[in-house]
């Protein structure tokens, strides 16, 4: 996957747990350990606006773009 989520770094910053951020933004304890587990598919902009504004960052700090490795990308063609 290209799109990393880094929630729980940006929650360890914040010296927060999943259940106070999850009773905090109004999200489901599941829905938010999928985002911070990696295995979300998609997230919907008011998802990350409630949770950038309860951990006072940027989207940018939650979400990275990686590359997937060319050499990878060259094996299935």
């Amino acid at each position: 996957m290209a799109i990393l989520v880094n929630l729980d770094v940006m929650m360890a910053k914040r010296k927060i747990g999943l259940t106070e951020l999850s009773d905090r933004v109004g999200i489901t304890l599941a829905n938010l350990s999928i985002l911070k587990n990696n295995r979300a598919r998609a997230v919907r902009f008011s998802t990350l606006n409630a949770i950038c504004k309860e951990l006072n960052c940027q989207p940018a700090d939650i979400l990275e773009y990686v590359p997937d490795d060319e050499s990878e990308s060259d094996q299935g063609k």
